[in-house]
């Protein structure tokens, strides 16, 4: 096995469709950061709910006892089934997926989740560590039996949005780089001044001969055709 491949953090799953999905792997460390966060939360939640409930004798017991088991068994999977992420992974930036890049389920959380009792053994995660660090998925106990894996949740820049007119579909078939240079343009060209916006539409407009503002709603109309368009 090549040295490249033992550190390689990239894990890559082609969908039927034939794209390929990359996904960053989630280390021990950061897993153990996002963990603590989990940790202390739960905390103050234990602590609030005992001093609440501490007053009412034997049925304040037990509802502090429920209480205490509702949340250290479902307090993670209530948060990854609905966001994919408990507040320690979101506040980290990962969180938690199935081996092909879907959401992860109920029945996935539960059952990654059931298992942190073995991962937690003999003590800290001791076989959860070691699990982790034997695989190059750095998957826990947990992770191999529910098939899920963590990952960091990449943030993508969202498109700005473009000026509204009236979809135009160009007079020629725009290559791929010249589509992305007439909505790079569209996106940038309200920040620009007039004349900076007229010189460049020109460039970009140059088969149409368009001049002027009329070429700077040329282009308007054809990054709207190839957004919206087609």
């Amino acid at each position: 096995m090549a040295l490249t491949e033992e550190v390689d953090t990239i894990r890559q799953y082609e969908i039927p469709e034939g794209v390929l999905l990359e996904f960053r792997l989630a280390g021990p460390l950061v897993r153990a950061s996002a963990w603590a966060i989990d940790a202390a939360i739960r905390a103050v939640l234990y602590i609030v709910i005992g001093l609440s409930f501490s007053y009412f004798g034997g049925v304040g017991v037990a509802i502090i006892l429920i209480a205490l088991f509702l949340i250290e068994w479902f307090y993670p999977v209530l948060f990854e089934v609905k966001n994919g992420a408990t507040p320690g992974k979101k506040a980290m930036g990962i969180w938690v997926i199935h081996d092909n890049g879907t959401p992860v389920t109920l029945s996935a959380s539960v059952i990654r989740n059931l298992l942190r009792a073995v991962d937690f053994m003999p003590v800290m995660y001791g076989f959860g560590l070691l699990s982790m660090l034997s695989n190059r998925e750095f998957k826990r106990l947990g992770d191999l039996a529910a098939g899920t894996l963590v990952v960091y949740r990449d943030n993508y820049e969202e498109r700005s949005e473009l000026p509204s007119r009236t979809a135009e579909r160009p007079e020629v078939e725009l290559t791929e780089s010249e589509q992305q240079a007439v909505l790079a343009f569209a996106e940038r060209a309200p920040g620009l001044s007039s004349e900076r916006r007229v010189e460049l539409a020109e460039i970009l407009n140059e088969i149409s001969g368009r001049k002027g503002e009329r070429a700077v709603d040329g282009i308007y109309g054809y990054a709207n055709w190839l957004i919206k368009g087609r």
